[in-house]
């Protein structure tokens, strides 16, 4: 029996279309990702990567498409819409806060309250003790929670960014470049927590450009080319030259015959 006779996917895409004017950023694209899965999206500059992902998380609504969560069509008009069905997104800034606590980052915009009366006060001890119980769980390793985000590695500052996305339920993690702008020490760490989110039944959506990355976490990869959808396959029936010319808009006569996606 097939994976997609198993399982419904955490959250698929059909028919996606995406115009910004005149110009065509996405046509008819599919995607399918299931829990505990890392699915890597490749292609080259202006495939259509980042815009279909920020469809995925509402930042952008589609002009033409679908968008199904456990099976159930949705409808996003906001981020915020997004995150309520448990999709979240790091984006290549991480969007934290400098000057804030590890902590204060991962609940901003979410805090942990007291209520006195009409009155609420946010609780900090309370936020300390569940992030660092998130961390933990997570394998991610700080001095203290109290740590300022500006004091940490680049390294620790994406650990910091999945630690927030994913310390409200998330079902699925969206990464642009997670690894873009680390140190090699770093890349490996970063790597180990995308594989870990997997052992808690957590779906990941990886854009990357470097391969090493997408061989070394992704179980499956799937290709973008002018908007398009390319090509697919699991990382066990592909190869880095294939999907260097995928990139690239080849296709070999095995991946032409493959079949990149199946609505039955």
């Amino acid at each position: 029996m097939s994976q997609e006779q198993r399982e419904v996917p955490v959250i698929e895409a059909r028919g996606i279309c995406k115009y910004f004017g005149a110009v065509t950023a996405l046509e008819d694209v599919y995607l399918k990702l299931y829990r505990g899965e890392v699915l890597g999206v490749v292609g080259d500059n202006g495939a259509g990567k980042s815009t279909l992902m920020k469809i995925l998380a509402g930042l952008y609504p589609p002009n033409a498409g679908q968008i199904f969560v456990d099976g159930k069509l949705v409808h996003f008009s906001s981020p915020r819409d997004a995150r309520e069905m448990g999709i979240e997104m790091v984006y290549q800034d991480l969007a934290l806060a400098g000057n804030l606590r590890i902590d204060e980052n991962i609940f901003l915009g979410r805090e942990r309250v007291r209520r006195f009366g009409p009155f609420q006060f946010i609780n900090n001890a309370e936020s300390l003790r569940r992030a660092k119980e998130h961390l933990d769980k997570l394998k991610i390793e700080v001095k203290s929670v109290r740590q300022r985000v500006e004091e940490l590695s680049g390294g620790q500052r994406q650990a910091v960014a999945i630690a927030r996305a994913t310390a409200f339920d998330a079902k699925v993690v969206i990464m642009d470049e997670p690894t873009a702008a680390l140190a090699v020490k770093e890349v490996r760490k970063v790597l180990d927590l995308i594989k870990d989110l997997k052992n808690h039944g957590i779906g990941v959506i990886l854009i990357s450009h470097r391969l090493d990355d997408i061989f070394y976490v992704c179980d499956r990869v799937m290709a973008l080319f002018r908007g398009r959808n390319f090509a697919e396959a699991p990382l066990a029936e592909t190869n880095r030259n294939e999907v260097i010319g995928w990139i690239m808009g080849n296709r070999s006569p095995v991946a032409q015959a493959a079949k990149i996606f199946d609505l039955n």
